[in-house]
């Protein structure tokens, strides 16, 4: 009875699938559409493997399931991107893109069958206990995640707020694998931070693209300048371990460095409403300021768009090393009021008609990320310390213009060097007036 009950159902779907295509083929203006045959073979394969399974398999599993992972399996085929998003999967991303979320704070994927970390978000219990761009997670709580959807893996480091996790980490450059502890937590990514550097120099941190960055960078600019009584020599702009996020929040950014009308992204995909173009509308908000963009390999999507922009557009000098190189575009495809599908359906170029997939940016000034020793921790001999020293008889005061160094640069090397080259331009700059 239950044989029979089975084989009627694949039978149903079976017609509601050919109902469906047939219905796809005449109303499509794709002209491949209406070479492509009906995969027959292949439906019936995946009939009779639905069968095998609700017979033979050694527990109960309902329809829902069976599909839902059949669905998922057909689309995690195609690339580390395009997913289906169940009920949580798509309540979760709605609520990341506003910047506030639950979990360990790292933007992930899958490579070789492990969680590759894209970059852990700043200020999060990921980012405070160690993680790092590039780091492979094997093992979730000593389960192994190989044979694990990237879904799966995150659902198993998702959890209640307060509790702990334990991450085995593969690291390029240790001799084994490392254990690092984390406690869950509800995570508030705030996207854009700015400080004034030596008086004169902005920097802005933006560590992740969310709907309202644009206006909060746009508030950072105006702020920094009010800081500096309007004697801003220049910026660093920190897109460094930046996984991406809203495209229309890096056209904001780029928008906000660009003066003119000029092109910022372009996409290229199957369909013609996969083609788009943005450009800046002329509200240059540094007024011509020289700017520094700095970027590594945790550097993805949205953070590659504004650097690819910049560095076309000649506006940026980008610094750091190469960029992760995601360069495609996921569209949220709704199939119910609570699910949907995300999918890759078109590819982003730079002004210049680069791809930035699986190449990224590469940087016009590399600089490794190399550890300084702090300068104030490190005891140097002056003249002045030498016993029987001459003394200095000019009356005048010439220490007042001394400024002590911002700690941030004793512990960065990249920053030290953008801002030393904010500071080459500068005088530079002066110079030829």
């Amino acid at each position: 009875m239950k044989i029979s009950k089975y084989k009627f159902l694949i039978v149903a779907l079976t017609l509601v699938f050919l109902v469906n295509m047939l219905t796809y083929f005449k109303d499509s203006s794709n002209a491949n559409a209406s070479k492509t045959s009906l995969p027959l073979n292949q439906l019936q394969s995946f009939s009779e493997v639905y069968l095998k399974i609700k017979q033979n398999y050694v527990q109960d599993i309902s329809d829902k399931e069976l599909f839902d992972n059949a669905i998922r399996g057909m689309l995690e085929g195609l690339d580390p991107h395009s997913t289906f998003l169940n009920e949580k999967d798509f309540k979760d991303l709605q609520i990341g893109t506003k910047g506030e979320f639950g979990g360990l704070g790292i933007e992930v994927t899958m490579e070789n069958g492990f969680v590759k970390v894209i970059t852990p978000i700043d200020d999060t219990p990921a980012y405070k206990a160690g993680i790092k761009a590039g780091d492979l997670i094997i093992e979730i709580d000593s389960k192994s995640v190989k044979g694990l959807s990237l879904n799966e893996a995150v659902d198993l480091m998702r959890g209640k707020i307060g509790n702990p996790i334990l991450l085995t980490i593969a690291r390029e450059g240790e001799s084994g694998p490392i254990d690092i502890k984390i406690v869950r937590a509800k995570i508030k990514v705030k996207s854009v931070k700015y400080e004034l550097i030596d008086k004169n120099y902005g920097y802005i941190r933006i560590s992740s693209f969310q709907n309202k960055t644009g206006k909060n960078l746009y508030d950072a600019i105006s702020n920094l300048n009010k800081k500096s009584k309007g004697n801003i020599k220049g910026f660093v702009i920190d897109m460094r371990n930046n996984p991406g996020g809203v495209l229309g929040a890096a056209v904001d950014v780029s928008d906000a460095f660009i003066k003119g009308k000029k092109k910022l992204v372009f996409t290229k995909g199957k369909k013609a409403k996969a083609v788009y173009e943005y450009f800046s509308n002329d509200t240059d908000l540094t007024e011509g300021k020289p700017i520094v963009v700095l970027i590594n390999g945790g550097s993805a999507s949205a953070s590659e768009i504004v650097a690819g922009a910049l560095q076309d557009h000649k506006r940026a000098i980008i610094m750091g090393t190469q960029s992760f190189g995601k360069g495609s575009v996921q569209t949220i495809l709704p199939i119910t009021s609570k699910t949907a599908v995300k999918i890759t359906t078109a590819r982003y170029y730079t002004p210049d008609g680069r791809s930035i997939q699986a190449k990224g940016i590469i940087p016009d000034i590399i600089v490794e990320d190399l550890q300084l020793n702090s300068l104030s921790n490190t005891e140097t001999i002056k003249e002045s310390d030498l016993t029987g020293h001459l003394k200095n008889i000019d009356k005048e005061d010439k220490t007042e213009g001394i400024q002590t160094r911002n700690k941030k640069l004793d512990n960065d090397y990249q920053l030290s060097e953008a801002i030393n080259l904010l500071k080459g331009l500068n005088i530079l700059s002066m110079r030829k007036k």
